[in-house]
């Protein structure tokens, strides 16, 4: 594939040191071929989602570019997961590592192990409140609205979201 594509990918851990593995995952995409890292947003405390009694997660959100397929680029994020420890052993379980494809660029794809957008994005405040923070005007290309707006329509409810405040190097 020659054309770059903008992609979204939701990072979150809730094992081990979830803030060291964010920045680990992030310096591993950093170095991937293929990829132009363009940022991250801070990074949130969130309370999890899912029946499962957990720790509050860490969550990011990372920007980037890339002139790889949708399907390579979610190999890759699997790839980075595996090295770093994920065991998939339960649905909203807690996880050293988690790394979602949120968005690759404008398109539309539903395919037996990739969906993009990513089918629950919209739900997550989790989500969109540090894809507002780097990508407010991005537009969802199914329900045609912004990531702002998105955020803004979420119903207030049980669900927390605190963004940390930025360590001291």
């Amino acid at each position: 594939m020659s054309q770059k594509a903008r992609a979204f990918i939701g990072a979150g851990a809730n094992l081990g040191e979830p803030v060291r593995q964010l920045r680990q995952a992030q310096e591993q995409l950093e170095k991937a071929q293929g990829i132009e890292f363009l940022g991250a947003s801070s990074f949130y405390r969130t309370q999890p989602v899912g029946p499962v009694e957990q720790p509050p997660f860490i969550n990011a959100v990372f920007s980037l570019e890339c002139d790889m397929s949708a399907q390579s680029l979610l190999a890759l994020l699997l790839d980075v997961e595996q090295r770093m420890g994920r065991v998939r052993k339960e649905r909203w379980g807690p996880r050293v590592i988690d790394l979602d494809l949120l968005f690759y660029g404008d398109m539309i794809i539903e395919e037996k192990g990739l969906e993009a957008p990513h089918p629950r994005l919209h739900e997550r405040r989790f989500v969109l409140a540090p894809l507002a923070e780097i990508a407010p005007d991005f537009v969802h290309p199914v329900l045609e609205k912004t990531v702002s707006e998105l955020l803004a329509g979420l119903p207030p409810g049980d669900f927390w979201v605190e963004k940390l405040e930025p360590e001291s190097p």
